[in-house]
């Protein structure tokens, strides 16, 4: 069974860490698709019937992103917003996305110290991405551990990021 990332960067081809992870994943055709929103959506009109089928067809699906003010990017914001219909993901009959597992895979520009109660963001990783885990609990999905990189905007070498690529890999395959 392949596994399915959302990839959401508004501007891959500036990006070290996504396009890297993303030339990674490409090495694993037989195990990853890669679906990218804003390859696919430039004008952001999201195909909202396409878009579930593909939910669908996988089982184990990873939404890589940068994180953007502490939160999604703002594409992958509008596709939660509109492909996850009531009737179709949640209410009496909604249930296309129950057991599907979810993931989160984030590059983050701050230092990881930063990311705590006592850092400049006061909030940890797993404070802010509290809306995605209540996504996913209500549309009956499983919400995966996150897998991120820390420093992604200046502080991480190319040596870290190149490292950072087969750990996302081993992410993907270890929570299928």
């Amino acid at each position: 069974m392949k596994s399915l990332v959302i990839l959401a960067h508004p501007c891959i081809k500036e990006s070290r860490v996504n396009k890297r992870w993303k030339q990674e994943l490409i090495q694993h055709p037989n195990e990853i698709v890669i679906h990218e929103l804003y390859k696919e959506y430039p004008n952001l009109d999201i195909d909202v019937k396409r878009e579930q089928k593909l939910l669908e067809t996988y089982d184990h699906i990873i939404l890589q992103f940068p994180l953007y003010w502490y939160s999604y990017p703002p594409l992958l914001k509008k596709w939660f917003d509109d492909v996850f219909t009531h009737g179709w993901a949640y209410g009496s009959k909604g249930n296309k996305l129950k057991g599907k597992k979810f993931g989160l895979a984030m590059s983050i520009g701050d230092k990881k110290e930063n990311y705590t109660h006592t850092g400049s963001v006061s909030f940890t990783i797993d404070e802010l991405i509290m809306p995605f885990k209540a996504s996913a609990i209500h549309v009956g999905a499983i919400a995966l551990p996150y897998f991120t990189v820390f420093g992604s905007s200046f502080q991480a070498s190319d040596e870290e990021i190149n490292q950072s690529a087969d750990h996302y890999i081993d992410y993907i395959v270890k929570h299928k």
